[in-house]
């Protein structure tokens, strides 16, 4: 699995969370992870496009600025990436 977690230790790990928040409440633990991650996505293309129309207007080469903000994206799912997959 991910991180060096097997199954027992998942099991574990899963018991804990269902004793400490119990399992009515996980949905929605799931459900506000999720819009998280959604707002931070959005706000980071929200950010890109403002950029880039920025640099359009001043003419400048926006090829530069592309692959900071893709290189931004990419640290941004890899931190996110291990949630989602969590979430499935």
């Amino acid at each position: 699995m991910y991180l060096f977690i097997g199954g027992p230790e998942f099991f574990i790990i899963a018991i804990l969370v269902v004793m400490l928040f119990g399992a009515d409440k996980i949905p929605d633990i799931a459900r506000t992870l999720g819009k998280g991650i959604r707002q931070v996505k959005d706000a980071t293309n929200s950010i890109k496009k403002d950029i880039m129309d920025s640099a359009d207007i001043d003419g400048l080469d926006t090829k530069d600025i592309t692959k900071e903000i893709d290189e931004v994206k990419k640290t941004i799912d890899e931190i996110s990436g291990p949630i989602k997959r969590g979430l499935k």
